[in-house]
């Protein structure tokens, strides 16, 4: 494997590069590889950010709904700002196991085709 710097290595050897990577954004592979992380990505950031911005709104506009008391001292409002913890972190978890199982595999493949061109 070349270990020089791309600064270093020719004009010529830096153009395959390139061209390497252009072809590989091209691929129908790569499209796949995008396109399974972004039907995965951008629904749940939409969903998060509308779930966030609804316990933004309601902390703002129903201050009565979020002070009802649901056990004890502890109001709505306490259960939707803990739920938001929960739920970023089950959208990681969530993310971590799509990634893993449908994305990882994907660019292994891509990335170990183009180590065999280098």
């Amino acid at each position: 494997m070349d270990t020089a710097p791309a600064n270093d290595r020719p004009d010529d050897q830096r153009q395959l590069d390139r061209s390497a990577y252009a072809e590989v954004q091209a691929s129908a592979e790569f499209g796949e590889l995008r396109g399974a992380h972004r039907s995965f990505a951008f629904p749940l950031t939409i969903a998060f950010v509308s779930w966030y911005l609804l316990y933004v709104l309601l902390s703002n506009y129903a201050d009565g709904f979020m002070g009802t008391k649901v056990v004890g001292h502890i109001n709505v409002a306490l259960v939707f700002g803990l739920a938001q913890f929960l739920t970023t972190f089950l959208i990681a978890w969530w993310y971590s196991r799509h990634a893993a199982a449908k994305l990882d595999p994907r660019a292994q493949a891509i990335k170990s085709r183009l180590e065999e061109r280098a």
